[in-house]
C-alpha cells in the first residue's frame, strides 16, 4: 500500500471515529469521550496490522459494529468501549486483565463474554453451532450487552459479505437465520432483527431475494401514492383534534413477503400486506394512551376494520417491552391495510429495543425491570445440564412465539407464547407449582393439563405435594422452561432409581459370588446391550433386571469368558458396529398416532431416520407406511401436499415406558380393607393408579383396579403384596 493510500486510510479511521461520536443516541459526557478514546486508541494499534478479505484495514470492522451499538441500539459508553474492543483479546496479544485494568471491570467483563463466545468448541461430537450457541445465551449470566453486541458484529459482517466465498456465505447466512434474527427478535430489536433476515436471504436464495428486491422497488411509487389517499381521508380529523403526528409507509420485509409466499403459497402480487401504514404521534406520560385509542377511532370512522385482526400491545405490552396499536382496515381501492398507532416513546421502543425502553424508566425502576428481564430469558434458557442440541431446540421454542396473555384467579396478567397449554401456564408462574401440578382449571371449568390456552382465559393451577413430572408431560408442554424444568425432574428420578439400583446390583452380585467392580459392570453392559452404567444401574433398581437375568447372566460369564476377552471388554466404537439390538436397545418401539399404536412401517431411505429421531408416518398408496425424519428435505412438500396421508409418530423408550394393567380383587370384607389396598398401591413410586372399583355384598369385597407400571416384574410384586393382606382371598390380573 502506498503512504498516500496510508494518508487517506488513517484520515477516514478518524472521521469514522468523529462520526461515532456525533451519532450516539445518548448524550455523552467528558468521561464517557475519554473511555471510548482509549479504547479506539487501543483498538487502533491492536489492529495495525490486520487486513479483512476486502483488502480494508481490519480496525473500520469494529469502528462499525460501535457505531451501529451507539445509533441503532442505543447502548452506553461502556458498550461502545467494548464494542470496538470485541477482538482485541482473541486476534492480539492483549489479555482481559490489560482490559480490566484500563477499563474497568464492566468493559472487560463484556469483552470476555464477547471472546468465549468466538472461541468454538472443537468437541466433534455435538453439534459445533449448537454448541456456540448455548455458550453465546449462557453468557447473559454475565451481561446481557454481550449477546447485543453479538448481534451488531453479526449485522456487520452480514453487511460486509460480498468478498467471501460462496460457500462460507451460505454457512454464515444459515447460521444468522436459524440463531441471530430470532435473538434479536426477542430483545426487541425488530429493525435489525428484519435486516439480517433479509440478507440471510440474500446469500441463501439470491435468486428470490433479487426477484422481490427488484418487484419492491417497481411498486414504490404505487404504494407512495397508496399511502398519500389513505392519509388524505383521515388528514382533516386528526388535525381537528390538534394532534401532532406523522403518517409514513413501512414496506415489510423481503423475508416477511417471502414467508408469506410460502405460507398462504401465492405469487408477490397476491400478498395483501406488503406494507403497514403507521401513525407516530406526540404525546405524553398523562394522555399517550388516550391519543392512541383517540386514533383509533378516527381511523376507524373513517375505514371499516377487521374486528378479528385488532392487536392491543398497549395495555399489554409484549415481554420485549413493544408497544402499539395494531389495526387492520379496509383501505382505498378495496384493500386490507395494517394501521400501526404509535407515540414517538413507542416508536423509539420499537426501533431500538431494549435500551430506549429503559431511558423512559427513573434509573431504579429500569434496573429493576432489566433484571425481570434478564431472569425471564434465563428461565427461557433452561437447564444448562441438558445437552447442546436439545438446549438450542427448546430455545428456539419460545423465539418467534407470538403472545397470548392469560390471568390468574388473582386477575394477575402472564404473557405465555401462542399454543401454550395449561402446563405450560404452571410453571410460568413458578417452578414448585409447575411440578406438582395436579390438574387445571380453565375458566372455572376442569380441563387436560394438555389444553391449550387462548388470551383472556382464566386459569387456576390445582397441586398436591405428592404430584410430580412423568414422561407424558413433556407431550403436554410446549414453552422451553417448562419443557427443561419437566426433562431435569425426570432424569432426576432416573438418577434417584439408579442409586438404589446400584445398591441393589452390589447386593445381589455379592449373592451370586460375582465381584462388583468395573470389569463386572462393563461386562453386564454389554450383556444387556445397552449404553451406560446408568442405563444398568437404573434397569435394576425399576426391577427390569431381576433375579432371574442376573443368574442367566452369572452363567453365562462362567461359560463364556473367553469370548469376552476376544471382545476386550469395550462397547462398539463406531455407528457400523452397532447391531440393530443395540440400536433399539434404549428406543425400540415406534408407535403412531394419538393412541400410540404400534403398525407396520418401513424407514425411507430418504433421509434414513434412526431410534429416537423426531419423525412421523406417511401413508403411501402401495407400500404401507414409510416413516421419515421431521427434517427430511421431503418433509416440508409431504406436508404441505399431503397432509391428510400424514400420521404422527414417535420413539418410546421401553425402559421408561407405562403400560396399564387391570387387577380384579376379592376376599372377605373386613372394616379398613379399601384403605390397605389404597395404601399399598400408592405407596410405591413406579405405580400409578388411574381407575378404581370396589364393592361390598352380603359380606363379600370385590374390587377392580386399573394401574399403570414399567413392568411385569413391578406388577407381580404388587400382586403378592395385596395377597398378603389379611381378607383378600384371589388377586387376578384381567
Amino acid at each position: 500500500m502506498t503512504e498516500e493510500a496510508l494518508i487517506e486510510e488513517n484520515k477516514e479511521i478518524t472521521k469514522q471515529y468523529k462520526k461515532l461520536l456525533k451519532i450516539s443516541y445518548r448524550s455523552l459526557t467528558k468521561d464517557d469521550k475519554k473511555l471510548i478514546r482509549s479504547a479506539f486508541d487501543l483498538a487502533v494499534d491492536a489492529h495495525k496490522d490486520q487486513r479483512r478479505k476486502s483488502g480494508e484495514a481490519y480496525i473500520f470492522h469494529p469502528i462499525a459494529v460501535a457505531k451501529i451499538v451507539a445509533s441503532e441500539i442505543g447502548l452506553d459508553a461502556t458498550s461502545i468501549a467494548a464494542a470496538l474492543l470485541h477482538d482485541v483479546v482473541e486476534d492480539t496479544d492483549v489479555t482481559i486483565t490489560d482490559i480490566e485494568q484500563m477499563f474497568g471491570e464492566s468493559v472487560a467483563r463484556i469483552v470476555d463474554g464477547l471472546t468465549k463466545i468466538s472461541n468454538l468448541s472443537s468437541d466433534k461430537d455435538i453439534s459445533l453451532q449448537a454448541e456456540n450457541f448455548r455458550k453465546m445465551l449462557l453468557t447473559l449470566n454475565e451481561d446481557v450487552r454481550v449477546i447485543i453486541i453479538k448481534i451488531a458484529d453479526r449485522l456487520h459482517n452480514m453487511q460486509t459479505m460480498d468478498s467471501m466465498p460462496a460457500h462460507k456465505q451460505v454457512k454464515i447466512a444459515s447460521e444468522t437465520l436459524f440463531i441471530y434474527a430470532p435473538l434479536a427478535h426477542r430483545i426487541g430489536m425488530y429493525n435489525i432483527k428484519s435486516e439480517l433476515e433479509d440478507l440471510g436471504l440474500k446469500y441463501t436464495e439470491p435468486e428470490v431475494y433479487n426477484d422481490i428486491l427488484d418487484k419492491i422497488k417497481d411498486s414504490k411509487e404505487e404504494q407512495d401514492e397508496y399511502i398519500k389517499s389513505f392519509t388524505k381521508i383521515i388528514k382533516n380529523s386528526l388535525d381537528n383534534e390538534n394532534l401532532i403526528y406523522d403518517i409514513k409507509g413501512r414496506p415489510k420485509s423481503i423475508f416477511s413477503i417471502r414467508r408469506k409466499m410460502m405460507v398462504q403459497n401465492v405469487s408477490f402480487d397476491e400478498v395483501y400486506d406488503k406494507f403497514a401504514v403507521r401513525i407516530i404521534y406526540k404525546g405524553n406520560d398523562e394522555n399517550e394512551k388516550f391519543l392512541a385509542w383517540k386514533i383509533y377511532s378516527i381511523v376507524t370512522d373513517h375505514f371499516r376494520p377487521n374486528p378479528t385482526r385488532l392487536r392491543d400491545w398497549i395495555s399489554s405490552p409484549k415481554s420485549t417491552g413493544y408497544e402499539a396499536l395494531h389495526i387492520t382496515v379496509m383501505g382505498p381501492k378495496g384493500r386490507w391495510v395494517e394501521v400501526q398507532v404509535r407515540s414517538e416513546r413507542m416508536n423509539e421502543i420499537a426501533e431500538k429495543g431494549f435500551a430506549a425502553h429503559y431511558k423512559y424508566k427513573n434509573k431504579e425502576k429500569g434496573d429493576i425491570e432489566l433484571d425481570d428481564w434478564l431472569n425471564k430469558l434465563q428461565d427461557t434458557l433452561g437447564s444448562s445440564e441438558i445437552n447442546a442440541v436439545d438446549f438450542v431446540e427448546e430455545f428456539k421454542l419460545n423465539l418467534y412465539a407470538k403472545e397470548i396473555f392469560v390471568f390468574s384467579p388473582m386477575g394477575d396478567l402472564y404473557s405465555l407464547p401462542k399454543g401454550a397449554t395449561a402446563l405450560d401456564f404452571a410453571f410460568t408462574v413458578h417452578t414448585q407449582i409447575g411440578m406438582h401440578t395436579r390438574g387445571t382449571r380453565v375458566n372455572g371449568k376442569l380441563v387436560p393439563l394438555s389444553h391449550q390456552l387462548k388470551s383472556g382465559d382464566q386459569v387456576e393451577i390445582i397441586t398436591s405435594d405428592k404430584a410430580k413430572p412423568n414422561a407424558n408431560w413433556l407431550d403436554y408442554a410446549t414453552t422451553g422452561r417448562a419443557r427443561s424444568k419437566i426433562k431435569t425432574s425426570l432424569n432426576e428420578e432416573k438418577k434417584q432409581i439408579a442409586n438404589d439400583g446400584k445398591v441393589i446390583l452390589g447386593r445381589k452380585l455379592k449373592s451370586l459370588k460375582i465381584a462388583f467392580d468395573e470389569k463386572t459392570i462393563n461386562q453386564l453392559v454389554i450383556y444387556f446391550k445397552i449404553k451406560t452404567s446408568l442405563d444398568l444401574f437404573y434397569r435394576v433398581g425399576a426391577g427390569i433386571i431381576d433375579n432371574k437375568k442376573l443368574k442367566e447372566f452369572s452363567n453365562s460369564r462362567n461359560n463364556a469368558i473367553v469370548s469376552f476377552f476376544k471382545n476386550r471388554l469395550k462397547r462398539p466404537s463406531s455407528l457400523e458396529d452397532v447391531n440393530k439390538d443395540e440400536l433399539t436397545a434404549k428406543y425400540d418401539q415406534l408407535v403412531f398416532g394419538k393412541e400410540e399404536e404400534k403398525l407396520d412401517y418401513t424407514l425411507s431411505p430418504c433421509c434414513n431416520p434412526i431410534p429416537g429421531d423426531k419423525v412421523f408416518g406417511f401413508i403411501t398408496v402401495s407400500e404401507g407406511i414409510k416413516v421419515h425424519k421431521n427434517n427430511c428435505p421431503n418433509a416440508l412438500q409431504l406436508q404441505s401436499n399431503f397432509s391428510y396421508r400424514i400420521i404422527k409418530a414417535k420413539w418410546i423408550d421401553s425402559t421408561q415406558s407405562d403400560f396399564k394393567a387391570e387387577l380384579d380383587i376379592s376376599g372377605i370384607d373386613t372394616i379398613g380393607l379399601v384403605n390397605e389396598v389404597t395404601k399399598i398401591i400408592s405407596s410405591n413410586h413406579n405405580i400409578n393408579m388411574i381407575s378404581v372399583h370396589f364393592e361390598s355384598h352380603d359380606g363379600v369385597f370385590n374390587g377392580r383396579v386399573i394401574v399403570v407400571v414399567k413392568n411385569i416384574s413391578i406388577l407381580n410384586n404388587l400382586v403378592k403384596n395385596i395377597k398378603k393382606i389379611n381378607g383378600i382371598d384371589k388377586v387376578t390380573r384381567l
